[in-house]
C-alpha cells in the first residue's frame, strides 16, 4: 500500500531537524496513544523513520469506521522499533504499567473522542475518553521513572466564538466560554495538566491543533466528506451558509510541530500552551472550490444554517511554537488538497467500503 509519508522537498530542513534530535534522543521507547488515529499514526511513522523506538496504544472505537484505522496501523506494523498494545487509556491500571514497563520517559497523548458535533448526542463518551484518560495519562507519567515529557493534544475549539483579528488567536487569548462539551473537556485536560506540574513538577507541552487534513484523514471532517460526496455525485451540506473560515493545517506540517516540541522539553513544573496552525484562515467555500478543481468534479452545494458547537472561524498565532522551534507552516490548502485527493482515491480504490 502506497504510504502517503510525509514530503521531503523541503530545503533540507527535515535532514537538519534529524541531525539536531540525534543530540536530543532518548534511547528509551516513545509511548504514543491514539496511534492508530489520522495524527497518531504520522507521529510514529515520523519518529521511527528517524530510528525511534516507539509503543502504540489505541483501542479502535467505532466513533468512525475502525477499518481506517485499521489499514493506518497497517503501515507501521512490521517496522523495526514498533510494537502496539490494544486498550483503552482510561484503564488507568494497565496504562500506567506499559509506561512503568517500557521505561518510557516521553509520551504523545493523542488519544481523545474527537468530534464538535457528536458531543452534542454522546457527552459521556467525552468525559470518558477526554478527562478519565487524560487524568490516566497525567498519573501514569508522574509515578514513571526520570519522566521527561508529557506532549499531550489540546484543540482550537478552546477559544469559542470569537472575531477574526490580523493577529489571529494567541495562547494568551481568554477561553473561559467553550461552546460545545468537546471544547470544554479540551480545556479541562489543559487545565488537570497545568494542576500537575505544579503539584508533581510534570514537564507538558499542550498542542493547540488547527483543522488538521490531509492524506489518511478522518472521515468525520468536512474536506473528507465533500470529497466523498462530490465524487458520488451526492449533495454535500455546507454549514454556516459556507461563510465559515478555518485554518487549515497540513498533517506534515502538524508533525513538524509535535515532534520538535517533544524534542524541547519545559523546565520541571513547566505545563505551556502552543498553537500549531497554518497560520492563514480560508473560506469554506474558497476550499469547497479547490476541491471541485482538484477533483474535476462540480459540488452540488446545500447552504445550511450554523449547527450547535461550531464557531465561525478559527486562526492561529503560531508565533510561540515559531520561537521555540522555527516552525513554519510549508503546505498550502491547493497543494494539501490535491495531495488528499491523490490518496482518497488510491485508499478507496482499494479499500471502497471504508
Amino acid at each position: 500500500m502506497t504510504s502517503f509519508g510525509p514530503v521531503r522537498s523541503n530545503g533540507g530542513r527535515e535532514e537538519d531537524s534529524m541531525k539536531e534530535a540525534d543530540s536530543m534522543r532518548d534511547e528509551a521507547p516513545v509511548v504514543i496513544t491514539g496511534v492508530a488515529g489520522f495524527i497518531g499514526r504520522a507521529v510514529a511513522e515520523r519518529l521511527l523513520d528517524r530510528g525511534e523506538t516507539v509503543v502504540g496504544i489505541d483501542s479502535f472505537t467505532d466513533y468512525y469506521d475502525p477499518a481506517l484505522k485499521e489499514a493506518r496501523v497497517t503501515t507501521l506494523a512490521g517496522r523495526a522499533g514498533f510494537s502496539l498494545r490494544r486498550l483503552d487509556v482510561a484503564d488507568a491500571d494497565v496504562f500506567a504499567a506499559i509506561v512503568r514497563n517500557a521505561g518510557a520517559r516521553r509520551v504523545v497523548h493523542l488519544a481523545a473522542q474527537a468530534g464538535v458535533r457528536y458531543s452534542i448526542d454522546h457527552p459521556f463518551a467525552y468525559g470518558h475518553a477526554n478527562l478519565q484518560g487524560h487524568l490516566s495519562v497525567l498519573e501514569a507519567c508522574r509515578h514513571a521513572p526520570n519522566f521527561r515529557h508529557l506532549v499531550y493534544a489540546s484543540s482550537s475549539s478552546v477559544y469559542g466564538e470569537r472575531p477574526l483579528s490580523e493577529r489571529g488567536f494567541s495562547e494568551d487569548d481568554p477561553v473561559d466560554a467553550p461552546v460545545s462539551l468537546y471544547a470544554a473537556t479540551k480545556r479541562s485536560g489543559e487545565l488537570m495538566s497545568a494542576a500537575y506540574a505544579h503539584l508533581y513538577g510534570l514537564p507538558q507541552s499542550g498542542l493547540r491543533f488547527f483543522t488538521v487534513y490531509g492524506p489518511w484523514g478522518r472521515p468525520d471532517m468536512a474536506y473528507f466528506g465533500f470529497t466523498r460526496g462530490i465524487l458520488r455525485g451526492e449533495p454535500i451540506d455546507v454549514f454556516g451558509e459556507g461563510a465559515m473560515s478555518r485554518d487549515f493545517t497540513y498533517i506534515d506540517d502538524i508533525v513538524d510541530g509535535v515532534v520538535n516540541v517533544l524534542d524541547r522539553p519545559p523546565s520541571a513544573g513547566e505545563a505551556r500552551l502552543l498553537n500549531i496552525g497554518g497560520g492563514r484562515p480560508r473560506g469554506l467555500l474558497t476550499m469547497i472550490g479547490i476541491l471541485e478543481e482538484t477533483l474535476g468534479v462540480k459540488a452540488k452545494r446545500r447552504l445550511r444554517p450554523m449547527q450547535p458547537g461550531d464557531v465561525s472561524a478559527t486562526f492561529a498565532d503560531v508565533s510561540r511554537l515559531s520561537a521555540l522551534t522555527g516552525y513554519a507552516p510549508r503546505i498550502v490548502l491547493e497543494d494539501g488538497l490535491r495531495r488528499f485527493a491523490e490518496w482518497y482515491r488510491h485508499f478507496h480504490a482499494m479499500q471502497p467500503a471504508v
